[in-house]
């Protein structure tokens, strides 16, 4: 009889068990390989720090400033206004040119007011006829001296009121009230427009000055003779400047601001009317260590050293907009954190990504 050996995978083992062989799914090694990667990458990214921008401390010229809106206007003019109500029926069309003081600039429809001035003309020569007669009654002795007063004393009264009603009709002209040039005409014929309306401005074109307002909290640094940089949508590009030339004592106590006259040079390209925006420089200072504005919290900057940001005390000096002048606490060539977000620690693991210096 013949005998057949089981092979050794299926031997007994001691227990009497059949021993098996171990096999692992593909798909089960993934599942569990790709959590550990995960960690393993995160813990990567926490250890490296996250990523800030920062900025190289330099030097460079610090300025304290002070902001002011306002507009183009000549030093010399004058706003031109009807005394009275009425319907324009001339005008001038004189914008650009050059007038003398007395000439006219419109008219308003006087027919009412110069008809009541004939009427009182012709009242004229009626009183005028009565006095006469009065008087020639008197030196006969016909007549008494009451009715010789009374009849001196109508006529008296009408040529008044002659005076004041030629006197009222100027006010239906409009002159110039200056030599100039027109700058700006305003209303047109058959237009009805009240006292007070502006209808003409004329003035010196040259030399011109910005008339801005300062906040009250502000004003006591400006001074004049100060420079101003200015700035205007118009000349973008271009740069500005003028200088401190007025003050006004008083200010608005509703607005709270102060009126401020910047001084304009002759060869400025700014016209009369433009918006301006100002920074007056109230105190400057050349070749000093600036870090930008945003990099200083509680008086303080993160130096970054050896990818760790370190927190460093600074004493600070003139601040400005965009940038602070740092007196002592970092050098020029250090690297500070810009701008200091809230997920930066002190002592803290950062990546760096440089974006530029730290002066303007």
């Amino acid at each position: 009889m013949e005998m057949k050996v089981a092979p050794p995978s299926a031997a007994k083992t001691g227990t009497g068990l059949a021993a098996t062989r171990l096999r692992v799914s593909p798909l089960r090694l993934v599942s569990v390989a790709l959590p550990l990667l995960v960690l393993v990458s995160a813990g990567w990214w926490l250890w490296r720090g996250p990523t800030i921008t920062v900025v190289n401390v330099s030097r460079g010229d610090a300025a304290e400033i002070v902001y002011a809106t306002g507009a183009v206007e000549p030093e010399t003019w004058s706003r031109s206004t009807p005394l009275v109500r009425g319907r324009i029926v001339e005008r001038c069309r004189c914008e650009g040119k050059l007038v003398k003081a007395g000439d006219v600039l419109a008219r308003l429809d006087d027919k009412e007011p110069l008809a009541t001035l004939n009427d009182l003309r012709a009242l004229e020569v009626f009183q005028r006829r009565e006095f006469d007669r009065q008087t020639q009654l008197l030196e006969r002795g016909a007549t008494t001296s009451q009715s010789y007063q009374r009849a001196e004393s109508d006529l008296a009264r009408i040529q008044a009121q002659i005076a004041a009603q030629t006197q009222r009709l100027d006010h239906y002209k409009l002159l110039a009230p200056m030599d100039g040039v027109v700058l700006k005409e305003d209303g047109e014929v058959g237009d009805m427009v009240d006292p007070g309306t502006i209808l003409y401005r004329i003035g010196l074109e040259k030399p011109l000055w910005v008339v801005a307002d300062v906040n009250e909290e502000d004003i006591p640094r400006v001074q004049i003779g100060q420079k101003a940089l200015l700035r205007t949508d118009a000349f973008a590009n271009q740069p500005l400047s003028g200088h401190v030339k007025q003050i006004t004592p008083a200010g608005d106590p509703v607005s709270k601001t102060f009126r401020v006259r910047i001084g304009l040079p002759d060869d400025t390209p700014l016209r009369v009317g433009m918006s301006v925006e100002a920074n007056i420089i109230t105190r400057e200072k050349r070749d000093v260590v600036l870090v930008p504005a945003n990099a200083v919290v509680n008086n303080g900057v993160f130096v970054i050293e050896n990818d760790r940001a370190r927190i460093r005390k600074i004493s600070t000096g003139i601040r400005g907009s965009g940038f602070v002048e740092v007196l002592d606490g970092v050098r020029e060539g250090d690297v500070v954190a810009s701008p200091a977000t809230t997920n930066i620690r002190d002592g803290s693991r950062v990546r760096s990504e440089l974006t530029g210096s730290g002066a303007p």
